[in-house]
């Protein structure tokens, strides 16, 4: 068992993000020397509508909660009990961001050392695959009377360190939360709790400089794990240096997966046109490689696309004309075509490429005419723009870790809006969007090879 002063922690919210989303129960077991000296819980009441997968998932209800205290009631009496100690949870992250958040929307400072048990399983049992609480539980035989309940969760996480504390050498493990309570660095410029807040999922981190100035958006798995990896000391990139040299206040959105986080970033991007990223314009003029036929032969031609509008044989998404010509003449030469059947080149006789043995001679009667146009279309194939393959709108709904979902809504490959719960808003019915090329791409990526934990839901059954 961990020696000294130990609070474990667990809170149940009404969603996963410390910014928007609030405390309706939290739940401590103290420990001193190894041993349980007191156990503590309390509902809260949010003052905000707690979601029904919520109330699900934990069986905490709204008529639960109406008459519980007010955050600002409860926390001297949390704070009696976590400053001074260890504060260990599960995914602890999650919890200490939270209660920062809300002891910050009081005008109170909290900061303590974070020991979290989802990091001590992976360390301790590393051969091991599963480390949420259900995997810790049943590998150790641990009994929980009220999962998903604050104080249930807790005692799990008190019963967790006294088997360690039983297994393990006292050395052993001593060394193995010494390394794990080893602080990342951050730049000097920031403020060092920062590092304890940063969530350890999916979602959007923003970097802004001077000013507030906006220098770099990107996306992670992992927001803490990536976020410090830009910072870390071992990176010799110009980009890396220029960030930790520039940054002055780092936020994020959490996102309920990492689908999400694509979509999240890409928006974002467009939107707020970050100093450091690789900028794009909001609505791009896209350029397409067409292929038609005339009296003699198929044609290959470049031009502008419509999304909206065109229907015929145009291929790729391309966001200059040149981008386009290098392309086709990328594919003229890998698959051995003919520029000049294609309309590429004049001149008498046959094409350069043929003379340097790079075409099979269709210029000059080796190769059918037709089979030509066969390999042709087939060699463009891949950059066929895909028709919209469902009656109407779907969703791509994502849970996280505490239940709380996140559905995107889109029609016609446009990206329609974010949906918390519900998935029926007026503001998203039938609202037009503009054609995006990143999005289009994220989410026929997504829809081939469906991210982890993504499902597909058709909103517009015909």
């Amino acid at each position: 068992m961990l020696a000294g002063e130990v609070a474990c922690v667990d809170l149940e919210t009404t969603g996963g993000n410390a910014l928007r989303d609030r405390v309706i129960e939290a739940g401590i077991v103290l420990l001193s020397g190894g041993r349980v000296v007191e156990e503590y819980s309390t509902l809260v009441n949010p003052g905000v509508r707690i979601p029904f997968a919520i109330q699900q998932f934990t069986g905490i209800t709204e008529d639960m909660v109406v008459d519980a205290p007010p955050f600002a009631e409860v926390c001297d009496a949390l704070l009696q009990r976590l400053e001074g100690r260890l504060f260990v949870a599960h995914n602890a992250r999650f919890d200490y961001g939270f209660l920062r958040g809300e002891f910050r929307r009081l005008g109170r400072r909290f900061r303590a050392p974070v020991l979290c048990t989802v990091r001590l399983s992976r360390a301790l049992t590393p051969g091991e695959r599963g480390h949420n609480l259900e995997a810790v539980m049943t590998r150790y035989g641990i009994h929980c009377a009220a999962r998903h309940r604050a104080l249930g969760d807790a005692q799990v996480l008190a019963e967790l360190l006294r088997i360690a504390g039983e297994r393990w050498p006292p050395a052993e493990l001593g060394a193995i939360v010494d390394k794990l309570l080893q602080a990342p660095r951050l730049p000097p410029q920031l403020d060092a709790g920062l590092v304890d807040e940063l969530p350890e999922g999916p979602g959007v981190y923003l970097f802004h400089g001077e000013g507030d100035a906006l220098l770099y958006i990107g996306k992670a798995k992992n927001i803490q794990s990536r976020v410090l990896a830009h910072f870390a000391a071992d990176k010799r990139s110009r980009r890396a240096a220029e960030l930790t040299r520039l940054v002055r206040r780092i936020e994020w959105i959490a996102t309920a997966g990492e689908f999400g986080a694509l979509i999240t970033e890409a928006c974002l991007i467009k939107e707020r046109r970050p100093l450091l990223n690789r900028r794009f314009p909001a609505t791009p003029t896209l350029w397409a490689i067409r292929l038609g036929d005339d009296a003699q032969s198929l044609r290959a031609s470049i031009s502008e696309l419509d999304p909206d509008t065109d229907t015929d044989e145009s291929y790729g998404l391309f966001r200059s004309r040149g981008d386009a010509e290098r392309a086709l003449v990328g594919i003229v030469r890998d698959q051995e075509l003919c520029a000049k059947q294609l309309g590429l080149e004049v001149g008498e006789g046959s094409c350069v490429a043929h003379q340097l043995g790079h075409c099979r001679g269709v210029c000059i009667g080796k190769e059918p005419a037709l089979m030509h146009a066969i390999r042709t279309r087939l060699a463009f194939a891949r950059l066929k723009r895909r028709d919209w393959p469902f009656a109407g709108r779907i969703g791509i709904r994502e849970r996280d870790w505490s239940g709380a979902e996140e559905t995107h809504v889109f029609d016609r490959w446009r990206y329609l809006g974010l949906v918390q719960g519900a998935v029926e808003p007026p503001e998203l019915q039938r609202r037009p969007g503009n054609f995006d090329p990143d999005i289009y791409r994220i989410l026929l990526r997504a829809l081939e090879r469906p991210v982890r934990g993504m499902q597909m839901i058709e909103l517009d059954q015909s």
